[in-house]
């Protein structure tokens, strides 16, 4: 491959460096990416060659697509949203938008596959390459909607995978310092599911808990057994975990309350432990029938585990090498965070590294805080990554990887 990507990309650095700043400046929340969209779909109008569409499965989505006669279809996707925190960084270009910020580099995603889509437009105008390149910007990947669903999946539903070989994204990895990779096979970020469950007593008196049925009581062996589930019925090989992140009963100090409520997130990446979490996590509640009392419990299912193709992570190996020798590529999972990236990853051989953007000053900027920050030194070596994997595919050479029609939970 005789174009030179690095060169490519750091003519335009300053440019990437620009939009991920406007981006952060501007942050919407899930499903109202309203401005950022436009953001978007106008400057991937003024590529050359760019069929952009809006609107794709969800109203604030924005497609565009390169093609160049008959060839692969690759596809790269960034997420666009923010979160509901209070920024508090003391960079130059906080958030304009209090109480919203981009806090998971979403900002930084977006700026990313707008440099990508710029490169590989230069490209198709040199008549350099054949085949198809769609350039997925995606809403909501961090909250669902009243049905809930996040961006994903309405976007799978409304045919976007529908022709694609292959799909790549990456992620800011702020554990890590910029010129480190994060690159896994196989299962790398969880299984998402929520529970929410009511324990009921009778309620009393507090001065005659003898006549009550006490659901904060039974509250106690519950939690104790929930809690032992991972520790004494989960294979210790087996990534899972099950956190409670909210309980509510009582009223007042002398009322033995007729219900506790509580709610919490339940985690892994094999799909046998997903279906065993939630079986005994069942029996933990039920504990509470032998005191007399009686439980509701349900389930939400959330993203399907983020599975990474392992022939397509060949080729980001392949790319990160060629490109950035000295880079430090460490081949381990991602952690017990969701992404509803997964989603398309069940539907097409796909894969997302962790980009590590961490300031080498010792402080924790971690995802989901408000002050989580990245080294823009970071971003021209994603887009680089991205464009000469998409090359390598779209020029011939590395095979596409093998595509194999599966349900949610069936591994390519």
């Amino acid at each position: 491959m005789d174009i030179d990507i690095l060169s490519r990309v750091q003519n335009i650095s300053d440019q990437i460096i620009s939009w991920r700043r406007h981006i952060h400046e501007n942050p919407e929340l899930s499903f109202e990416e309203y401005k950022t969209s436009e953001f978007v779909y106008q400057r991937l109008n003024h590529i050359e060659g760019m069929k952009v569409e809006k609107g794709v499965g969800v109203e604030t989505s924005v497609i565009g697509i390169l093609s160049n006669g008959e060839g692969p279809t690759v596809a790269i996707r960034a997420d666009m949203d923010a979160l509901p925190i209070i920024e508090e960084t003391t960079h130059s270009f906080p958030s304009k938008n209090r109480g919203v910020m981009h806090a998971c580099g979403h900002d930084a995603h977006t700026a990313i596959g707008l440099s990508v889509a710029t490169i590989m437009g230069e490209m198709w105008k040199e008549g350099k390459i054949k085949g198809t390149v769609k350039f997925i910007f995606q809403p909501a990947e961090e909250d669902t909607d009243a049905f809930g669903k996040t961006g994903s999946p309405y976007l799978i539903e409304a045919g976007v995978l529908r022709d694609v070989d292959c799909i790549i994204a990456l992620h800011m990895n702020p554990g890590h310092e910029v010129g480190t990779v994060l690159i896994h096979d196989g299962y790398s970020m969880s299984n998402v599911d929520v529970f929410q469950a009511t324990i009921h007593g009778t309620g009393g008196h507090g001065a005659y808990p003898h006549l009550a049925t006490d659901p904060i009581w039974m509250l106690g062996p519950v939690l104790q057994a929930i809690h032992g589930i991972v520790a004494r019925n989960i294979s210790p090989l087996d990534a899972a975990v099950i956190s409670v992140g909210e309980v509510k009963g009582g009223s007042a100090s002398n009322i033995i309350p007729t219900e506790v409520f509580l709610q919490g997130t339940l985690r892994s990446y094999q799909p046998s432990v997903r279906e065993e979490l939630g079986q005994r996590l069942e029996k933990a509640f039920s504990i509470v029938e032998a005191f007399g009392g009686k439980y509701e419990l349900d389930i939400t299912r959330g993203e399907p585990a983020l599975f990474n193709n392992a022939e397509v992570n060949k080729v980001l190996k392949e790319v990160v090498a060629e490109l950035y020798p000295t880079m430090t590529i460490k081949e381990i999972p991602f952690g017990l965070a969701g992404e509803d990236f997964s989603h398309m990853t069940y539907k097409v051989p796909g894969s997302m590294i962790f980009l590590g953007c961490a300031y080498p000053d010792g402080v924790k900027r971690d995802l989901h805080t408000p002050i989580f920050d990245i080294d823009e030194r970071c971003l021209p070596i994603g887009a680089s990554i991205l464009i000469q994997t998409l090359l390598k595919y779209l020029l011939g050479d590395v095979p596409l990887p093998k595509k194999v029609l599966k349900g949610e939970n069936v591994a390519i």
